[in-house]
């Protein structure tokens, strides 16, 4: 059974009777792997575009808690313009092979440097390669030219590479959906308030 995928007996049932557990995170720790796991989720990234228009692409799930959902990427991409811009975004977790969903809102902060240099760790050496190599130039290359610039690259120091950086979208709503081979999907929402959370049962 691969990282990110839990089995069914070990999931709180979304079309089950009774109340869902108060606070979200404990859905969402059984929904996806621990930080410590290497295969991390692929999960899509909206943003609000500079243009006025939504704006999405698929990042890793770096790691995450009840502070947030951390992901990382090049300073220099159109995410991380827009991010300055309107701190504001969504994740979405699709487990199309399980009928689940997880849709994550809320404000985006910049993660700490101790929490980058683990994420950072956590990558595979092709990933770390990329933080260095994957600019508009390298993109403008000849293929030739491409694969010798990549064979050819030394990091210049052992940690991260400068242009990487680390992000974390602090939640204020989490929307858990589940299908049902019997009956209409369902969604489970958590909307923060003051200081708890507010759930409800949706139409899916």
């Amino acid at each position: 059974m691969s990282a990110g995928v839990r089995p069914a007996t070990d999931l709180f049932d979304l079309h089950a009777d009774g109340e869902p557990p108060a606070d979200p995170f404990v859905l969402a720790r059984q929904w996806l792997p621990g930080d410590e796991e290497p295969d991390r989720p692929r999960v899509t990234l909206s943003t609000i575009g500079e243009d006025g228009y939504p704006d999405a692409r698929t990042v890793l799930l770096s790691a995450f808690d009840e502070t947030g959902f951390a992901f990382h990427t090049a300073a220099a991409s159109r995410k991380v313009a827009e991010l300055a811009a309107v701190p504001r975004a969504a994740l979405t977790v699709l487990w199309p092979d399980h009928q689940r969903q997880l849709l994550v809102r809320g404000d985006v902060v910049p993660d700490d440097d101790a929490r980058a240099a683990t994420a950072w760790t956590a990558r595979t050496a092709y990933l770390r390669q990329l933080a260095w190599l994957n600019t508009d130039e390298l993109a403008a290359l000849s293929l030739g030219q491409r694969r010798a610039r990549w064979a050819g690259h030394r990091p210049g120091q052992p940690g991260p590479a400068p242009s990487w950086v680390g992000f974390r979208l602090r939640p204020r709503e989490l929307t858990f959906w589940a299908a049902h081979p019997e009956t209409a999907s369902r969604r489970l929402q958590y909307v923060r308030t003051d200081d708890d959370w507010r759930w409800a049962h949706r139409a899916g």
